[in-house]
Parts: structure tokens; C-alpha cells; sequence
């Protein structure tokens, strides 16, 4: 069995998160596995398109941009915490140039430039979320999202989409911690993968 992690904006699949999952699951015999996300938008939804086809996961747990990413892997129970569904319009207002990596990838990149043609290709990317929902789709999705998150709201949108059945609030912020994860994110995926 397997789980893929996908991390957020600035990230890498080094990820704390990602290490907590991972130490969690592998006495269980589940695999973590936590790609780094390419930074061009369309390269990085086609490389999470083969990578979950090559992989075939159980379960895709996804934060913030990863968790916009998420929605549009079709086919696979996923968990999206605070999905950012408007990253083209975050970014607009964030400001261009180079930011540094808050995790080391596995390239040795140290920062990346956000630039009008990141922004342009964020902008395609979400024009095909919610595409395509079927009620069948609708029970594999399950939205977390903190009550303390001032970096992104997107319930609005969760709630239009996929309704509020397996949409959660939990206590925390934007970015997942220890006891977020070990509280909220684990007991939900133990309970998808049917694991006691």
C-alpha cells in the first residue's frame, strides 16, 4: 500500500509532513512517498499525472498548492488540506522575484523566481479544477481546513464543488505541524485505508 504526500508552495518533498506520514505508516507496511513538485505549474500537474499513474497510491494527502493539484488527480481517495485553489491570483498579489525553498529539494535548488509566466500557467491549471466531478469523485475528496488559516480560504469553493459531507474544520493555521497531523490528518487516512 502507498501514500503520496504533495506539499505545498515553496516546498519539497523533505517536508517534515511528509517524514511524520512517513514514520507514522512504515511500521504498518505502508510506503510514504513525497515527490518534489516541479515549480512551472503545467510541468508539475503532468508530472503528478504520471507520477500517481506510475505509483498507484491508496491515498494522496496534499497541502495548500499541492492540494489544488490534488483535486485534479481523478480516481484516488485524497485528502487537501487548505487547498489554495487561487494560487495565480495569491501569487499576483505576493509580488514577483526570486523566494527561497523553506525545504532542501532534491535537485539542491536553493530559490525560484515568480514571475508573469508562472502566474499565466497557474491561471491555466485552474481553469480545470472541479472538472468533471462525478458523485463517485465526490466520496473519494475530503477537505481539512484550519479555523486559524490567514493565508488562504477556500471553503467557499469546497462547499460549492464537493459539498460539506467530508469537509472538516480543524484548530490550526496554514501550514501543518506535529500535532495537526498526528491528530487530524492520520486518523482520516487510517480510517480511508480501512486501517484499525
Amino acid at each position: 500500500m502507498k501514500i503520496v504526500y504533495i506539499h505545498g508552495f515553496a516546498s519539497a518533498g523533505s517536508t517534515g509532513s511528509a517524514t511524520q506520514l512517513r514514520n507514522h505508516f512504515y511500521p504498518k507496511g505502508i510506503q510514504v512517498l513525497s515527490p518534489d513538485v516541479p515549480v512551472e505549474p503545467l510541468r508539475a500537474i503532468q508530472f503528478l499525472r504520471d507520477y500517481i499513474a506510475e505509483h498507484q497510491p491508496s491515498l494522496i494527502v496534499a497541502t495548500s498548492m499541492g492540494a489544488m493539484y490534488a483535486e485534479q488527480l481523478r480516481g484516488v481517495p485524497r485528502i487537501l488540506v487548505n487547498p489554495s485553489f487561487h494560487m495565480a491570483k495569491l501569487l499576483t498579489f505576493r509580488g514577483l522575484g526570486r523566494h527561497e525553498f523553506r525545504n532542501k529539494r532534491e535537485d539542491g535548488a536553493r530559490d525560484f523566481k515568480i514571475d508573469k509566466q508562472m502566474i499565466s500557467e497557474f491561471k491555466e491549471v485552474e481553469k480545470h479544477s472541479f472538472d468533471g466531478i462525478t458523485p463517485e469523485e465526490k466520496s473519494l475528496v475530503w477537505g481539512l481546513f484550519g479555523t486559524k488559516d490567514k493565508n488562504v480560504n477556500c471553503q467557499p469553493d469546497f462547499r460549492k464543488h464537493y459539498g460539506t459531507a467530508q469537509m472538516s474544520l480543524f484548530e490550526g493555521e496554514h501550514y501543518l505541524n506535529g500535532v495537526v497531523l498526528g491528530k487530524v490528518v492520520i486518523p482520516l487516512a487510517e480510517k480511508i485505508l480501512g486501517i484499525p
